[in-house]
């Protein structure tokens, strides 16, 4: 399964809802969902989806 990321750690990027710029601490695939979810440095407790985040 060729599964690719689009953002990667360390990568700044910005949260849709809120505005706010972050930095990407790790990303995870999720198999069943069949998606990456993205921890991030602010925020370690939250996981966000590629389609919540964007680039900057």
């Amino acid at each position: 399964m060729n599964n690719k990321n689009k953002f990667q750690d360390g990568d700044k990027v910005i949260i849709k809802d809120t505005g706010e710029t972050v930095t990407i601490k790790k990303s995870s695939y999720v198999r069943n969902m069949k998606r990456y979810s993205y921890t991030i440095k602010e925020h370690p407790s939250m996981f966000f989806f590629e389609e919540e985040i964007r680039e900057i």
